[in-house]
């Protein structure tokens, strides 16, 4: 692995007689307090592992003190605004308070009672019904014997074309939950049909309760599932029971003969949630160079991956950046209610006039970038790769390219991943803003192929720990986090002094344009960081 200091060189050398250095380039951190980090060397060599370290620590500890999460609507968020708020303060940026409206659903409640007792990780259903519930609970048509396809639920009271389809009556239809006693908790098994379906049935069997675990059938499910029960038209009316989920491996356990469970899911409420802006106080203001990073983890976890680690590398990079007189406006988000729906980023751009839109000449976007069982991916912005989604707004492709490039220059391979809008570049490429960013993996599973190429471990998530509790401090690859801050570092500061090649407006002379390069894989992947709620 190439270290801090070979890549500065690499960096140096790359760039002599192109960018201007002074002789302090290579001055030693001491410098990093006072001077004015001006060019990629100097920048690169003042943004470190340990103060994103630090970051990540203090995000740690956050959760720590407030029940291990720094979720939308909880006091841990609340903290984690504070500590950025106060960081960029202390840096000299204007810093405002974007404000939002959001729908809170305070954490849900699974406590299985008999053959055992033990509290199973969970999170409630978008649409669910709020109640609590204390009663048996009967499995409705599972398949605990691999592969594990079922139809578990699917059949009763009512039915759907298609996933996501219209839910209709069903009176002649088989029934999964004939003989279900009234009043008890129905589990039931991913698979064979939407979420909404299943929940609609177990509704009119009368039950008091759902409990959806996830279907076991392949690495991708295993985990605590979790989604939505809003189908495109038709429902049958609201699900007024409560809706809850579950692992597989909390499936099996409820499962048990004789099991009874305690499932709680209370009445959300609206509150105010903020995203963090901070901007540079020179640089042309209509020509802004934006670059974001969600500050909240889900409920039930600290986040310190997902997403304290482009939070951190992005904070760390603002602070470094802080004396620099930029060409162009610089605008750094912390988003709110990301893994609620992508709800703050979007409230932000929504917010924007036509000509604030304008404005904004590109976004870069830095959601998960120091993944344990990582590969460095960039974000599709050309649609070289050919898979899924199309290609970015205009200028995405230079931006893919400006990433490109610092990974060749370091000795990095890299790789693209599909430009599917789901973090929250996805509004901005939406209203047809020019975005890239990097992404080291979440739930998707490691190939053989990319372990030969960044090393790790073949058929396992590149996050095990992906909207876990244990994605904790612990829960980072250092080498990857490093690689990143400095990407990161260099693609803003880039930006800052010259979109050119984005957007045509001229910039620095001393920032010309770079060139990017092939992807040692040539094939885009499928990543697996889905924030968008499933429904089957």
């Amino acid at each position: 692995m190439i270290s801090k200091a070979i890549r500065l060189m690499i960096v140096l050398t790359m760039f002599m007689g192109v960018f201007a250095y002074p002789p302090d380039v290579l001055a030693g951190p001491a410098a990093c307090n006072n001077r004015n980090n001006n060019t990629h060397a100097k920048l690169l060599e003042c943004v470190t592992l340990e103060g994103v370290r630090e970051h990540q620590a203090a995000f740690q500890e956050i959760a720590d003190e407030n029940g291990g999460t720094r979720a939308a609507g909880t006091p841990g968020y609340d903290a984690s605004v504070d500590y950025v708020v106060e960081r960029l303060t202390a840096a000299g940026y204007n810093v405002t308070l974007d404000e939002f409206p959001f729908l809170f659903f305070p954490p849900a409640v699974l406590q299985q009672l008999t053959p055992v007792n033990v509290a199973h990780e969970t999170g409630v259903f978008t649409a669910s019904g709020v109640g609590d519930v204390t009663a048996n609970v009967i499995p409705v048509d599972i398949n605990l014997t691999p592969p594990r396809a079922n139809t578990s639920g699917c059949n009763g009271a009512y039915t759907e074309a298609a996933v996501g389809a219209a839910i209709v009556a069903d009176p002649a239809g088989p029934d999964d939950f004939a003989g279900f006693p009234a009043g008890a908790i129905a589990l039931v098994q991913r698979g064979g049909c939407s979420f909404a379906l299943k929940a609609y049935n177990a509704q009119a069997a009368g039950a008091s309760a759902m409990i959806l675990f996830n279907q076991g059938s392949d690495p991708t499910r295993e985990g605590l599932i979790v989604g939505t029960l809003v189908v495109a038209a038709g429902t049958p009316g609201p699900v007024t029971i409560p809706v809850v989920g579950a692992s597989f491996a909390s499936g099996v356990s409820l499962a048990q003969p004789g099991s009874t469970a305690h499932v709680v899911v209370q009445e959300p409420r609206n509150v105010t949630q903020v995203n963090v802006i901070a901007e540079s106080k020179d640089g042309n203001p209509n020509n802004v160079v934006m670059a974001g990073a969600h500050l909240d983890s889900v409920q039930a976890g600290p986040g310190i991956n997902d997403n304290g680690s482009g939070s951190a590398a992005l904070l760390e990079v603002a602070e470094q950046m802080a004396k620099v007189k930029p060409k162009n406006k610089v605008r750094f988000a912390w988003w709110g209610a990301e893994e609620s729906g992508l709800i703050g980023s979007t409230a932000y751009v929504n917010g924007l006039s036509q000509a604030e839109q304008d404005k904004i000449a590109l976004y870069l976007n830095f959601d998960m970038v120091g993944s344990p069982n990582y590969v460095f991916f960039i974000y599709d912005g050309d649609n070289s790769d050919a898979t899924g989604a199309g290609p970015g707004p205009e200028g995405s492709a230079a931006i893919e390219k400006t990433f490109e490039a610092f990974y060749n220059m370091v000795g990095e391979p890299f790789k693209g991943t599909d430009f599917t809008g789901r973090s929250d570049y996805g509004r901005f490429i939406a209203v047809g803003i020019p975005a890239g960013g990097l992404f080291t993996g979440a739930e998707g599973i490691k190939t053989a192929a990319e372990a030969a190429i960044w090393g790790g471990t073949a058929g396992q998530q590149y996050d095990p720990c992906y909207h876990l509790a244990c994605d904790t401090y612990a829960n980072n690859n250092d080498h990857a986090l490093d690689v990143n801050s400095d990407a990161i570092a260099f693609a803003i500061l880039q930006y800052a002094m010259s979109t050119a090649d984005v957007n045509g407006v001229s910039g620095k002379g001393n920032f010309p344009p770079v060139s990017g390069g092939t992807s040692i894989s040539g094939t885009s992947s499928d990543s697996g960081h889905e924030h968008e709620l499933p429904i089957e």
